[in-house]
């Protein structure tokens, strides 16, 4: 493995860091405070390339690796975390198509994925269903050339909004060899959805639950056979740990960041803050742990690319590490900012609220420990 990136991935993070720092940051405090879904500055990101990372190029995806893509979620997360996080999602939908497909799905719906003219979603969390997604109880029956669907989805990041919807449902027994994925479009007869969540944060995107009822999908729109959708889930799933990794490093990059920046300008006792030896240590430390999150989150996608056999335990550590880490570096950095943390002025608590939701989702932290306890202590 290479610790340093190569000059395509240089290049990669520095087109991502110019559209952040030009083309988001700017207006993310907007976008939280009016929870605004920022559809043309999502358009401009696909424009270079970042809906659809690690989709092959015959459909106009960029058809780069997953350590690529961690880059670009860092540079990207640091100017917003919410979009940035939409952003995975959505590349994550992507795959799943690009990756499970037969040609004519592919044909069909990854050209107007990849530009972001229409928009996807990623559901497999239900009411009841949550860390335990094997337990899901959504359910479609076959009938003829058609698959009825009933039951709900719960936390769908685009849900509402988006038009393409990778559902995972029952198929067969209660096991998660019965489940099966599904894409399912907006229009589609007896699809609806919840009202949008207020959230503690995560505002540029909307989230709502995804509700089937006599939901009528053709046979055609199944990925894979029956049977294959648990696998599919957390195949996808894994890609989305790092990406969400990523764009916890990147948002608390940005509050380390801040902090510093007011530490060399607030004065307290006749000198600034980066003048007392304590805040330095503190500084150190953040700054060192950030760093050896980083490094984890490289070398799982580094095995990720590479097939290794033990990713998908690196792709936990990676996830509950970096969001860990993340989310405790950008609340050290808010203390340093003392109550100017505190205020809606200073972005520092919107990096906050932002980045909390990332020990929870794409499996939160105690299972990320279970699936990595499980394989550290195989024989």
């Amino acid at each position: 493995m290479e610790f340093n990136l190569s000059e395509d991935q240089q290049a990669f993070a520095q087109a991502a860091r110019d559209f952040a720092q030009n083309e988001m940051a700017p207006y993310a405090g907007e976008w939280d405070a009016n929870h605004i879904f920022p559809e043309e500055t999502l358009r401009k990101a696909a424009e270079l390339g970042f809906a659809a990372i690690y989709t092959r190029e015959d459909v106009g995806g960029s058809g780069l690796g997953r350590l690529d893509a961690a880059v670009i979620f860092e540079e990207l997360a640091s100017a917003c975390p919410s979009t940035a996080a939409y952003i995975s999602i959505h590349n994550m939908a992507c795959w799943m198509i690009d990756r499970f497909a037969n040609e004519d799905q592919r044909r069909k719906y990854l050209p107007k994925l990849v530009t972001m003219e229409h928009f996807a979603s990623y559901c497999l969390t239900e009411p009841g269903a949550g860390s335990d997604a094997g337990a899901l109880r959504t359910r479609a029956v076959r009938e003829g050339d058609h698959y009825i669907l009933n039951g709900e989805k719960a936390f769908i990041s685009g849900g509402s909004r988006s038009d393409v919807y990778i559902v995972m449902a029952r198929t067969g027994d209660d096991s998660p060899k019965g489940i099966s994925t599904f894409i399912i479009p907006k229009d589609a007869e007896g699809l609806s959805f919840g009202k949008l969540e207020e959230k503690m944060g995560w505002n540029s995107q909307p989230t709502s639950a995804v509700i089937f009822s006599n939901c009528k999908v053709p046979v055609e729109n199944r990925l894979g056979d029956e049977g294959e959708g648990f696998k599919f889930a957390m195949m996808g799933l894994d890609g989305g740990r790092l990406n969400i990794s990523a764009c916890s490093i990147g948002g608390a990059r940005a509050a380390m960041d801040h902090a510093r920046d007011h530490m060399k300008v607030r004065k307290q006792f006749g000198k600034t803050l980066d003048q007392f030896q304590a805040l330095q240590f503190k500084y150190a430390d953040m700054v060192t742990e950030l760093e050896a999150a980083r490094l984890m989150l490289h070398k799982a996608a580094w095995k990720m690319d590479n097939k290794a056999p033990d990713a998908t335990q690196f792709c936990a550590m990676a996830k509950r590490f970096g969001t860990d880490i993340g989310f405790r570096v950008c609340n050290e950095a808010l203390q340093l900012h003392g109550g100017y943390g505190y205020i809606r002025e200073y972005p520092i608590e919107r990096l906050l609220r932002d980045l909390r939701v990332h020990q929870i989702l794409e499996g939160t932290n105690e299972i990320m420990r279970l699936i990595i306890s499980r394989a550290a202590l195989k024989d």
